[in-house]
């Protein structure tokens, strides 16, 4: 097994999309998942302060680097990575971890179930709960479906990240896909604020 995990950080630039199950939703949870996912601009910041927007931006940017080069396209990849995973309660290393598993970065990756861009979204969500227009290759609409879909899916398994991760992938019950995105949150995107910017 954790030759798997290995691999699966040795080799980022593979996708490890599997693909979201399609589950009858009741008519309260797709109005609560519609509305989740409508596409507002980010009315503020969604880090604490200043400082640590600095101080994770630096950090997450290091690590980001070699896989997307451009320093502007990078660093609104982060902000919107952040934003989305704090709009929907969910850690931001956990997100990029996700992301590194299901595309490694890539923004028009597409898994041969169909799941589409960073996230790996399949297409059905926008019929469920989007509109016809949202492109699932347009970085904040990806995230805004990903990061609402793991929430939704958390949620049903009441906190079980593992389920939660099995589902969200289309492999509930097997170990793999929970596994290398844990492996890639906790060996590649765990982070602590550094001491200066808690001052």
């Amino acid at each position: 097994m954790r030759w798997l995990t290995t691999l699966a950080l040795l080799v980022p630039l593979l996708a490890h999309a599997g693909a979201q199950q399609y589950e009858p939703l009741s008519a309260s949870v797709q109005a609560v998942l519609s509305r989740s996912v409508s596409d507002r601009a980010p009315p503020k910041s969604s880090f604490q302060d200043s400082l640590a927007a600095i101080d994770w931006l630096a950090e997450m940017s290091r690590r980001l680097e070699k896989r997307i080069p451009d320093r502007e396209s990078r660093l609104e990849f982060l902000r919107s990575v952040h934003y989305e995973a704090t709009r929907a309660g969910l850690d931001p290393q956990l997100v990029l971890g996700l992301v590194q598993v299901e595309s490694g970065f890539k923004k028009y990756a597409v898994s041969t179930a169909g799941a589409r861009g960073f996230m790996q979204v399949m297409p059905f969500w926008v019929k469920l709960v989007g509109r016809s227009d949202d492109n699932l290759f347009h970085l904040r609409t990806n995230l805004r479906y990903g990061c609402t879909i793991l929430r939704h899916y958390l949620d049903i398994e009441r906190g079980d990240l593992y389920r939660a991760l099995g589902r969200y992938n289309g492999s509930l019950g097997q170990p793999g896909y929970p596994n290398m995105v844990r492996a890639a949150w906790d060996q590649q995107w765990s982070y602590t604020r550094s001491r200066l910017a808690m001052r």
